[in-house]
């Protein structure tokens, strides 16, 4: 019997490891959470070196994936050599599991923002397989995908619990359920969160993430937009949920808060997340042990064929990145037929701020 442990998601400033010090110094952070291929081209600071090997000796350290996207149409060297990169990075470092997250980020010229929700569809649900199934080749530790907080629509919303659900099953994979995440589909939508929630496969949820974000300030004079852009606490509605939602989920091993770096530095807003910390950490030690007998993960052998591809998905992904780019109004994009995409059921506001997150991450 036993209850999930409780770690953070580590940033690369310094300014963050000095404000979390006091919590490291006295054990409250029982693993961490690194995004491994942010630093694929750049060089450890030695601090967070030594910091990630201490947790990776101690099996406390998790690996999750921003770059890899698991919904690109077209397989390129760019997801080769982030497999590759990735091998390396397992010989160098002990990794209890590795997680990516739902939807697609990388089309030719847009390398950044957030990644953009896909519909559910036979075709493309054979692609995010065929992508997760190469990635869990290349390691010998469970796989798992986070669910999105952007999307286009109320059937985005709920679609995503199935859609993981069928994505992983081939490789046995699991699930991070982001509970922020469901809070901004939740506030954007109209829908309350444990709606959403039961319609995940909660067994499947080994991992939870908790953060906070912001809110964007309406194009049309309606509701602000809640965007998931970890910089601010916990919502009180998220930890009130908290304690069901770990007792809805038998195989749950972890629950990380995830906070940006350079967010910590006045004492006030330290002092705002070492409460949220503690106040997460004694949910958890209130919480009922969670079965003993948790799911055992055996590594299903891969098929090697060429990978899947889908030229007109390509096509689509392309061409809707660019639009949304180019920011020339919502009709410019709702008025675009697509053979995948339903950009005419989509909602105005949302379709507003994925302009905006490209434009912010793209501006040449």
């Amino acid at each position: 019997m036993s209850r999930p442990l409780l770690g953070l998601s580590m940033m690369p400033e310094a300014d963050f490891v000095s404000a979390i010090l006091p919590i490291l110094q006295n054990n409250s952070v029982d693993v961490l959470e690194w995004s491994f291929d942010t630093f694929y081209d750049a060089d450890e600071p030695e601090w967070l070196s030594g910091l990630l090997d201490f947790y990776a000796e101690n099996n406390r350290l998790l690996g999750h994936g921003v770059y890899y996207s698991l919904f690109d149409a077209r397989w390129t060297d760019r997801q080769d050599v982030w497999l590759k990169k990735l091998k390396e990075e397992l010989r160098h470092r002990k990794y209890n599991h590795i997680t990516e997250h739902f939807g697609f980020m990388n089309t030719e010229n847009f390398h950044q923002g957030v990644p953009l929700p896909v519909p559910m569809h036979s075709r493309i649900l054979q692609i995010g397989k065929d992508r997760l199934r190469r990635l869990q080749d290349v390691v010998d530790i469970p796989v798992g995908v986070e669910n999105l907080a952007f999307s286009f629509s109320i059937n985005d919303v709920k679609e995503q619990g199935e859609f993981l659900d069928k994505l992983v099953e081939d490789i046995d994979g699991f699930l991070i359920l982001d509970l922020h995440n469901i809070y901004c589909q939740s506030c954007n939508f109209e829908v309350d969160m444990q709606e959403i929630i039961k319609l995940y496969p909660l067994e499947k949820v080994k991992e939870i993430h908790l953060s906070g974000g912001s809110w964007q300030e309406s194009a049309y004079g309606k509701k602000p937009v809640r965007r998931d852009t970890h910089d601010d606490r916990i919502p009180d509605k998220i930890v009130e949920i908290l304690p069901k939602v770990l007792s809805q989920c038998p195989n749950l091993e972890y629950v990380i808060i995830e906070r940006l770096g350079h967010t910590l530095n006045v004492e006030s807003e330290k002092q705002v997340f070492f409460a949220d910390f503690n106040r997460v950490k004694e949910m958890i030690e209130m919480s009922d042990d969670l079965p003993g007998d948790r799911k055992v993960w055996n590594k299903k052998k891969g098929e090697y064929s060429k990978p899947v591809e889908d030229l007109m998905l390509y096509h689509e992904q392309t061409k809707l990145t660019k639009l949304l780019f180019d920011g020339e109004g919502v009709g410019s994009v709702k008025n675009q037929k697509f053979h995948y995409f339903k950009p005419e059921n989509w909602d105005e506001e949302m379709i507003m701020t994925a302009q905006q997150i490209i434009k912010k991450w793209n501006p040449y």
